[in-house]
């Protein structure tokens, strides 16, 4: 039931629509009305969980746990916010609005494999937290160093001259700083300007020094930066600053997070590992026990039924009347082999073998290395015939593509039904491969069908017929590092997908917090797609900053939707830990799981080339042995 309500909330939060001026719309304000409902149960589960658990000051308690603190919080921001709203309060109550979008977090604590993900990533904080030190020391150094070089150097701009004719008065400034370039004829360079990017990247005090420095590591805008500095101070020194910023800062410290998270994974791994080895051997013990009881079992039952059958011998011991009946049961058998004689000579029977030597030997065709490479290669043909669709295509390549999408589809129906009927339809159907196949032509026939009778309509499903080009993965049953991979893959498909849980809820605990802080406020002149006034285009532009493609630029039309340099530089920091713990730490994560299964797979690979090595060398010792012997007696001979 929390669950449920967990995620009707969060559908209620993301239907919420931000209107510029904070105006809103009837659907927002209908919205609003439940937050009390919400609250009510919230408060309702964290009441009945401090009954039951006690509050703080005994172990167990409610506030002993981590993810009952956080509820907690939300749970009294809350109440703050809607007791605010009611009361009519003149506070600003936004920030307790935003605390609202941690409660898709509470569907961590509902789910275990979440649980799991988290706790390893939170035993990799310590490690992190010191390259986070690192990190952050490495651009405080470089930020003393652009305050010392380039502090108030980025103010200056090419402005047009007052004595200038009128019909050029458009265009009063350019928009780059001046000093070392050149200005255009009737510009002058004078001091006035506010700065590149409304004065965002600068190095006028160590604050703004240290945001130009963390945009420059994330190789995002680094070198518009670079030509500004270029442009007011000239481009002979400044490259000896940049390179080793960017080598520093990001080829070094920022791909330390990388290494830390795949050896924390490779530990986690191993301990894994050794306690399943550990538990093996736990049950390997318990096995031999349970079976020297069951051998000593049988040796007591041996002895007593030994013990039996020697006393009872006399019973045992059979008298010459006792199979009276012997020559009548016999008379039957005869006639019953006749029987089964004459059955086997009819021609249902002789019809029935003959399908049945058929259809094994089309079940060796099917499952043969040539048949296979054959539909491979059909399969390629196929996909070539629909990748060379374009547009403005001749009408003999028009035709040609009409009469072998016949062709191709005719060939896999063949192909499907020799498999159904070499293999028969349960083995047929029991892989996945031949599942999808048959989804895909049976799609095909439809869609053909659909053609004929609504000409120029069309569901694209033929082109799923390049998919079937999955099915060279059956090749990692002959390559063994590439099935090694596979496997190893396959094995944390578990973590991967609580993994992407994990990040599409920090995806939309983001995006709502987005929603709270700049929904509607995102109104410039440019008409910028990246907003967060909707849910869809909130999570659209999280995840652009979660790829690092210009999420500089999204952060400076956050500063300015919040007043500029002025007053506006504190919605920086949702920008840079949303970068920070989005894209270095969580997509790091799939880096460091990748890493992890490529290093388990060629151990897997090493371990089998090792075992195939000493089986080789032990069947070479065994035939040295035979033919020691043998090699002796001709000699002798």
């Amino acid at each position: 039931m929390i669950l449920a309500t967990i995620i009707a909330n969060c559908i209620v939060l993301a239907l919420e629509q931000h209107l510029p001026e904070d105006d809103k719309t009837p659907m927002s304000k209908r919205l609003e009305k439940t937050e009390a409902y919400f609250i009510g149960i919230f408060c309702l589960e964290a009441g009945i969980k401090i009954v039951a658990l006690g509050f703080v000051f005994h172990k167990g308690s409610y506030l002993r746990n981590g993810w009952n603190v956080m509820d907690f919080i939300v749970v009294l921001s809350g109440i703050l916010a809607t007791a605010g709203a009611v009361m009519k309060i003149p506070v600003d109550l936004r920030t307790l609005r935003a605390v609202r979008v941690l409660r898709p977090l509470k569907l961590v604590s509902g789910i275990p494999s979440l649980q799991i993900v988290l706790k390893s990533i939170m035993k990799a904080m310590v490690p992190l937290l010191q390259i986070g030190l690192l990190l952050f020391f490495a651009i405080l150094m470089f930020a003393i160093i652009g305050l010392e070089f380039y502090s108030g150097k980025l103010h200056k701009t090419c402005m047009r001259n007052s004595s200038s004719s009128e019909s050029d008065s458009e265009d009063v400034k350019t928009d780059f700083p001046c000093g070392s370039r050149d200005c255009p004829l009737n510009y002058n360079c004078t001091g006035n300007w506010i700065g590149p990017n409304d004065g965002i990247t600068q190095f006028d005090n160590i604050l703004f020094a240290l945001l130009t420095v963390f945009q420059c590591i994330t190789m995002e805008g680094w070198t518009t930066v670079l030509y500004n500095t270029n442009d007011a101070l000239g481009s002979t020194w400044n490259w000896l600053y940049f390179i080793p910023l960017i080598i520093i800062g990001s080829f070094f410290v920022l791909n330390l997070v990388l290494g830390v998270l795949s050896g924390e994974f490779a530990k986690e791994r191993e301990r894994v590992e050794n306690r399943r080895a550990f538990m093996k051997l736990r049950r390997q013990q318990q096995i031999e026990r349970e079976l020297n009881g069951y051998r000593a079992w049988i040796d007591r039952a041996v002895l007593k039924r030994a013990t039996i059958k020697r006393s009872r011998l006399d019973v045992i011991r059979r008298g010459p009347g006792e199979d009276q009946y012997a020559d009548i049961s016999s008379v039957g058998i005869p006639l019953a082999r006749a029987s089964i004689r004459s059955a086997k000579r009819g021609p249902t029977a002789y019809l029935r073998r003959k399908e049945r030597m058929l259809r094994i030997s089309i079940r060796r065709m099917v499952k043969t290395h040539s048949f296979y490479w054959t539909v491979l290669g059909l399969v390629a043909l196929n996909t070539l015939c629909v990748a060379i669709v374009h547009h403005n295509q001749p009408q003999w390549l028009s035709n040609f593509l009409y009469y072998a999408e016949f062709l191709f589809l005719g060939l896999f129906l063949t192909e499907m039904f020799l498999k159904m009927y070499g293999l028969g339809p349960r083995l047929y159907f029991h892989s996945s491969f031949n599942c999808f196949d048959c989804g895909v032509i049976v799609g095909s026939i439809f869609e053909v069908l659909w053609g004929f009778f609504r000409p120029g309509m069309s569901f694209g499903i033929s082109v799923l017929r390049a998919l079937r080009l999955l099915r060279i993965f059956k090749i990692t049953k002959y390559w063994a590092s590439l099935r090694n991979l596979v496997v190893s893959l396959m094995n944390s498909m578990k973590s991967i997908i609580s993994l992407l849980f994990l990040l599409f809820l920090f995806i939309v605990v983001f995006a709502l917090l987005g929603m709270q802080l700049f929904g509607g406020k995102f109104t410039f002149e440019d008409n910028t797609p990246t907003n967060f006034d909707t849910f869809p285009a909130a999570i659209m532009t999280v995840f652009q900053i979660l790829t690092g493609e210009d999420w500089n630029e999204v952060m400076y039309n956050g500063i300015r939707s919040q007043g500029g340099v002025k007053s506006g530089m504190w919605s920086s920091i949702y920008f840079i830990v949303l970068t920070l713990f989005g894209n270095y730490t969580l997509l790091n994560v799939f880096l460091a799981i990748a890493v992890d299964n490529l290093a388990n797979a060629q151990e897997l690979t090493k371990d089998e080339e090792e075992e195939e090595e000493a089986f080789n060398q032990k069947h070479a010792l065994q035939k040295a042995k035979e033919v020691g012997p043998m090699s002796s007696l001709m000699s002798s001979e």
